[in-house]
């Protein structure tokens, strides 16, 4: 028995956009039932927990109410119209009961008096973004979930690798090489069905952005590269959006609310970015495995009371932790008058090109240096008169993957051994992925040497294309 069901615009984002779905039963409840059983997200959106119909939804079958025709068993002929109607002032899209298992759920939350039944009934229709689910978007994820956060959408276009998992806690062995996003909805909905999940399994950019953050109520900061930052915190500006921010390496960890109340936004304190190659990434500079957690976690809680509209802000106040000295330190920071674009007269009044901004596509017209691919150096290697390799990762990256012939000088220690070089060798200098190289091949060359190539992609692009017995990380 087959029939149209129509989808109103309030509940299409249930069904992927679709506005009309060919269901099949003979009766209400079993149509309903075919529905859930293809999108599972809209159940609990119609029907209360014991199967009945929630009291602001209407459902008509050739223009005829049904409850006037029997209610759940009312009947459904082949190629019948089938519509849901909910109530839109007031109605389906802002009410947002709890069920009698979300009050069990909640009841340590409910318990508190700056929460209470009415507080989680605004994390409940609260909208979060989280942009990136790495070190900092797992945690922040996984407790936004928890608390009963109604809609968190995710940014992120990653697979989950090996060299995640130190830190990276939505994600287990079996999720290697799968989307991030995928398998991080599979865990959180397991945690709390509750919570609806949009995935932008996309990169953020500037002509993306502003359609992707318009939907939400506040964006949580957790990404790990200058351009998407500055990129976050134009459009958060643009939108009038709050944004929370987090960042960590190696032992340190950053947090503050951008954008929210007056206050100020990420480029009040830090107007441009560093030059290309200054600042390592947490991939190449290390980060202590917990520290996301603590990090992420702080950024959780300001977005909880940012819903409640509860305590003492981040707001014109920037905490910085030290995870070797467990010591929590807080500066206060104000807003800039005189900011490009949240001052009294921005002159960015659009997203711009952020990788340009940060000086990341003219970094190699700045570098006096070659780049070798690998498999020009396989090449090489095979020749008598084959370059110096010069290996500049840290000594226990070797346990992980090396070429024989190459020589291994840390990247710190290098400017103390210069003197072991010749400047009139060829040489190839590789890292992991290639930025640690990159600023050696810029030394070298800084030092007169005659031939200094940098490896693109580093030993790890080897392994992807020349070795693949040697590990990825």
């Amino acid at each position: 028995m087959s029939s149209k069901l129509r989808i109103p615009s309030p509940l299409r984002r249930f069904t992927n956009g679709q506005s009309e779905l060919e269901v099949n039963g003979n009766n209400v409840g079993k149509v309903l039932e075919d529905l859930f059983n293809a999108h599972p997200d809209i159940k609990n959106h119609l029907v209360e927990e014991d199967g009945s119909l929630r009291n602001f939804v209407n459902i008509f079958i050739n223009g005829e109410d049904i409850r006037q025709k029997g209610g759940l068993d009312a009947e459904v002929s082949d190629g019948s119209d089938v519509r849901i109607i909910p109530s839109i002032a007031g109605g389906l899209s802002s009410e947002k009961k709890l069920t009698p298992n979300e009050f069990i759920r909640y009841s340590r939350h409910l318990s508190l008096p700056e929460v209470g039944i009415e507080g989680q009934k605004k994390i409940k229709a609260a909208k979060v973004l989280v942009v990136g689910a790495g070190g900092l978007g797992c945690p922040v994820s996984l407790y936004l979930t928890a608390a009963g956060v109604g809609t968190i959408g995710m940014v992120d276009y990653d697979v989950v690798d090996e060299s995640n998992l130190q830190r990276q806690v939505l994600f287990g062995v079996d999720q290697q090489g799968k989307s991030k996003l995928l398998s991080a909805k599979e865990r959180l909905e397991n945690l709390n069905p509750y919570t609806n999940f949009i995935l932008h399994e996309v990169a953020l950019t500037s002509e993306n952005a502003l359609e992707i953050i318009k939907d939400y109520d506040m964006v949580v900061d957790g990404t790990d590269n200058f351009p998407t930052r500055y990129l976050v915190n134009d459009a958060c500006v643009l939108l009038n959006i709050p944004n929370v921010y987090g960042s960590i390496y190696r032992f340190d960890g950053q947090v503050s609310i951008f954008n929210f109340e007056g206050g100020p936004c990420y480029r009040c304190l830090y107007p441009s970015p560093p030059p290309p190659g200054l600042v390592p990434s947490c991939a190449e500079g290390g980060v202590l495995g917990v520290l996301p957690g603590i990090i992420g976690t702080l950024q959780a809680n300001e977005t909880l009371k940012i819903i409640l509209d509860i305590g003492d802000l981040m707001v014109g106040r920037f905490l910085l932790f030290d995870a070797l000295s467990m010591e929590f330190s807080e500066l206060k920071i104000q807003k800039n008058e005189n900011c490009v674009v949240c001052g009294s007269s921005p002159t960015v009044t659009e997203l711009i090109d952020y990788k340009q901004f940060c000086g990341i596509e003219s970094v190699t017209q700045k570098i006096q240096y070659e780049e070798m691919d690998v498999e020009k150096l396989e090449k090489h290697l095979k020749n008598a008169s084959s370059p110096t390799i010069i290996d500049v990762r840290e000594e226990f990256e070797l346990e992980i993957s090396k070429l024989d012939d190459a020589v291994h000088i840390p990247m710190n220690d290098l400017p103390n051994r210069v003197d072991e070089l010749n400047p009139e060798t060829d040489y190839v200098i590789m890292c992991r992925t290639g930025v640690r190289s990159a600023q050696i091949c810029e030394f070298l060359s800084n030092q007169n040497f005659r031939s200094v190539s940098n490896l693109t992609g580093g030993i790890n692009e080897w392994a992807k294309r020349v070795d693949t017995s040697l590990a990825i990380y």
